[in-house]
């Protein structure tokens, strides 16, 4: 009688899954081998991560992400409404410190390469990419001692090292610019906004290692709501008491207007955001304006549960009206700086 009361709650019938017809399965890596045997190539990126798709976990998630971006970057109206683009309009979000590491230069590809329509990042991710034109910053370690670096003049940022100096010539760089930017305020009546200083710098650093050159180049707008907060927030402060007769004047009011404006003549819209905080609100919420983006991806390392938007998945979005009911969404929970490669290389680089 035990026996067979154990037995039923072990073995519980099961009823066949209904709409789960994907099969979870790895790479073969012996098809891979035996290819090359044969004079060809191992395995590829692409087909890696083809296959992921069945692997269950973040590899699938990651997999989708790739999906929808290829589908974002490929649509095209056949008939568009008069006055709206073919293509759909991809918003590209990503926080300071990934310009800070070697996502910088992926950054950079996909701007030369006018790959995405819309950026937004914070002070830091403006500054960095203007700073490391300027000087390196170094790969360091995670358990570097803050003391001990304080001292020597160094910065850290994870397991990356900026020297005090680069700062220094930051600073030398951009006050002339400043005093021309005020000069010009004040004769011509140029009207400033962050976007519009964010594309005079792009222009004065004139450097093909650089983010926001390309962005001036191509004439893609750069947003950036928290322009203050980092070292140009501190050159601004520090320009305020030379600048004569006034410092200059950054207007927010008209970049969230030219911002919801993008998205609201948009045919479509696609959003990717690297990372949480100011810059996915602000491009979840220009995308509010038009009922909601018609694609999604989101990759951090933030979870839902404490109620952040950093870590709420689209789904939290979609009752916002920020993404659309039916639009095509995943988050993909992992650090960036591991999955954005992998990514590009499937979809904007492939």
């Amino acid at each position: 009688m035990e026996e067979n009361s154990a037995k039923n709650a072990v073995f519980v019938a099961s009823e066949k899954p209904q709409g789960m017809d994907v099969i979870v399965e790895g790479p073969d890596f012996n098809h891979y081998d035996e290819r090359k045997q044969n004079g060809g190539p191992g395995i590829s990126v692409e087909e890696l991560m083809q296959s992921y798709g069945k692997m269950g976990f973040q590899a699938t998630h990651l997999s989708q992400a790739i999906q929808i971006i290829n589908e974002m970057k490929d649509w095209r109206d056949p008939n568009p409404p008069e006055g709206k683009s073919e293509k759909a309009t991809v918003f590209l979000g990503y926080t300071s410190n990934l310009i800070s590491s070697g996502i910088r230069e992926i950054l950079r590809y996909l701007v030369q390469n006018k790959c995405v329509d819309v950026l937004v990042t914070t002070a830091g991710g403006v500054e960095e990419d203007l700073i490391k034109c300027l000087g390196p910053t170094y790969l360091g370690e995670f358990h570097m001692e803050g003391k001990g670096l304080r001292e020597k003049g160094l910065n850290r940022i994870g397991n990356l090292i900026v020297p005090n100096d680069n700062y220094c010539r930051f600073e030398e760089w951009l006050m002339p610019i400043l005093d021309k930017m005020v000069e010009e305020q004040e004769t011509l009546g140029t009207h400033w906004t962050p976007s519009s200083f964010i594309h005079r710098l792009g222009k004065e650093i004139n450097d093909e290692r650089s983010v926001y050159y390309w962005a001036y180049k191509n004439n893609i707008p750069v947003y950036c709501p928290a322009l203050t907060d980092g070292s140009i927030g501190d050159m601004l402060y520090f320009h305020t008491y030379k600048a004569d007769p006034r410092p200059i004047s950054l207007d927010i009011v008209a970049d969230i207007r030219n911002i919801n404006s993008h998205a609201v003549r948009a045919n479509k819209t696609g959003i990717i955001i690297l990372g949480g905080g100011v810059v996915k609100h602000h491009i979840c919420n220009a995308n509010l304006m038009r009922n909601g983006a018609d694609w999604s991806v989101y990759i951090n390392s933030g979870n839902e549960f404490d109620g952040s938007d950093a870590g709420a998945r689209p789904d939290e979005a979609v009752s916002w009206g920020k993404i659309r009911s039916d639009a095509k969404r995943v988050k993909v929970y992992g650090e960036v700086s591991l999955l954005f490669p992998l990514i590009v290389a499937s979809t904007f680089a492939k």
